[in-house]
């Protein structure tokens, strides 16, 4: 069986990247995209998986998204595979064409849903043209979505969003974790956070909590792509980091799983996080999570046990910080237990059984 993944984007290594992949490796599969960084994907240790790029993108949104989501719906890949598999938001505009075919949904598309009006009113005086724009957009998406034969959640979150707003009815896979990757190797006195900045992942929350704390040291891992939507965000950010908070970006897959188990625990601030793949590998490298009480992070942190979930807040944060070693308890033996929950193993398997039933009607 013969599979090709279809992937919007492979500018920098995300958590989408990341399970794009790893079961590209697991399939034997080719990734098929747009603007891809292949430095980026070697950094990763993925630079055995075959990528087919279909050229760059415009790099001014929304006309990257429009210019994506047209490469998607024009290519004919359709004699050279036998299973397709769509990951992301635009990608799964091939559906048309590529069958039979699954798709790996992340999350429908926010900025149409209910991330639109924070959108819309951060966009200033442009975000009179923002409706139009999703009008015409979201449209043509709704369309492409019910050519999707299989849909597959990444979490009960993503679950629930694509029960409301695409009336389909997905089963869910989470993403992978490498456990066998991860391991604890020592509390080395900083605090770690994982992700791209993003507004949705409000970084700021974190620079502003540790700048309350000059005691306490945070490491951000993260980068932004140039040209979309978070790179005003992101710039912004670097520009206001406290002496005490430091950004690193391009790392390669060594590097972050020593960040991890050097680390003392990760901090997550995403809004409604579609799952959190940072958190479950904090825990599989034995270490514990702050994180927000919304979205994936009520599925995969155990308050008490692994972790705690705050409010959306800096006070709420350096609060927890501060009172990790009196305030809250958790195991390291517990947060290894629960990174396991999420082998990649798992993934694999349940992945290939739903490729090869591909083509049957919603999971």
């Amino acid at each position: 069986m013969k599979v090709a993944i279809f992937h919007d984007y492979i500018r920098f290594i995300g958590g989408g990247e990341k399970t794009v992949l790893t079961l590209a490796r697991a399939l034997g599969a080719d990734v098929i995209t747009t603007d891809v960084d292949r430095d980026a994907v070697a950094k990763m240790g993925f630079g055995d998986v075959r990528i087919v790029s279909l050229g760059g993108t415009v790099k001014a949104p929304p006309f990257t998204q429009l210019h994506a989501s047209r490469k998607f719906r024009s290519c004919d890949f359709s004699r050279q595979y036998d299973r397709f598999v769509m990951s992301g938001n635009w990608a799964v505009f091939a559906c048309r064409k590529h069958r039979p075919n699954l798709w790996y949904c992340y999350t429908p598309v926010r900025a149409f849903f209910d991330r639109y009006d924070h959108m819309r009113n951060g966009l200033g005086l442009a975000g009179r043209l923002y409706g139009p724009y999703v009008s015409l957009h979201k449209r043509r998406y709704l369309d492409a979505v019910k050519d999707a034969e299989t849909v597959i959640a990444i979490s009960e979150v993503v679950r629930e969003r694509v029960k409301r707003y695409l009336g389909r009815e997905a089963a869910i896979i989470y993403p992978p974790v490498d456990v066998e990757g991860f391991s604890y190797i020592e509390d080395g006195g900083f605090w770690l956070s994982v992700n791209r900045l993003y507004p949705e992942k409000r970084v700021e929350l974190q620079v502003e909590a540790f700048r309350q704390m000059p005691g306490e040291r945070l490491v951000i891992i993260g980068g932004y792509g140039k040209g979309d939507h978070s790179e005003r965000y992101a710039r912004r950010i670097m520009r206001s980091l406290p002496p005490n908070v430091s950004i690193v970006s391009n790392v390669d897959d060594a590097t972050l799983k020593d960040y991890y188990g050097r680390c003392r625990g990760l901090v997550a601030t995403s809004a409604d996080e579609d799952f959190g793949l940072n958190a479950a590998e904090a825990m599989a490298a034995g270490k514990p999570v702050i994180a927000v009480r919304e979205g994936g992070y009520l599925e995969t942190v155990v308050p008490g046990v692994t972790g705690t979930l705050i409010d959306p807040d800096p006070g709420a944060l350096a609060r927890a910080v501060r009172g990790m070693s009196t305030g809250w308890t958790w195991s390291r033996e517990a947060c290894e237990r629960r990174g396991r929950d999420f082998d990649g193993r798992m993934f694999e398997r349940r992945m290939k059984e739903a490729i090869e039933g591909a083509g049957r009607g919603d999971a």
